[in-house]
């Protein structure tokens, strides 16, 4: 880890003694998230992307995804119960969260927001998602971020 720095979503894992491995890789905006996931050598189902919204309510609401799948804003929209879902403007994301674009994580944003994570990361071991840092990256095992995220497993893509 780049001397041993450690990111907000880190200091919050290990206030409440959740185990996690960080992972490094050199930050590039050019990056794709199968890129990224090549770089740390990982099975790109395994790493995960998070997305911000807002429903037709005026709710927003964050989604975790697989890095190559696309988010599917009905199912989006069905899991958060709203008639419709659009992305945020990129702008928008840090005065919202306090995180960037590519360091957005699903844990320790400035407000709690509903949170819904694909249910293809339930059964898995492992998965990686942002140490809310570009460049910094988690391996958490899934009911662990399940539960520092407050999230829903849900069918979004």
């Amino acid at each position: 880890m780049k001397n041993n720095e450690k990111t907000n979503v880190m200091r919050l894992l290990d206030g409440k003694k959740i185990i996690y491995t960080a992972r490094t890789y050199e930050p590039d905006s050019t990056k794709s998230g199968a890129e990224i996931a090549g770089m740390l050598g990982e099975d790109p189902e395994k790493v995960f992307k998070t997305l911000v919204t807002k429903g037709k309510t005026g709710r927003y609401y964050v989604f975790v995804v697989p890095v190559e799948r696309e988010l599917n804003l009905k199912k989006a929209a069905e899991a958060a119960g709203e008639k419709s879902i659009t992305m945020i403007p990129q702008k928008e994301l840090l005065p919202l969260t306090g995180y960037v674009h590519g360091g957005c994580s699903p844990i320790g944003m400035k407000k709690i927001f509903p949170t819904f994570i694909h249910e293809s990361a339930r059964t898995m071991e492992q998965m990686f998602v942002s140490a809310g840092k570009v460049g910094f990256q988690i391996e958490i095992k899934p009911e662990d971020l399940k539960m520092m995220s407050g999230c829903t497993w849900a069918d979004l893509v």
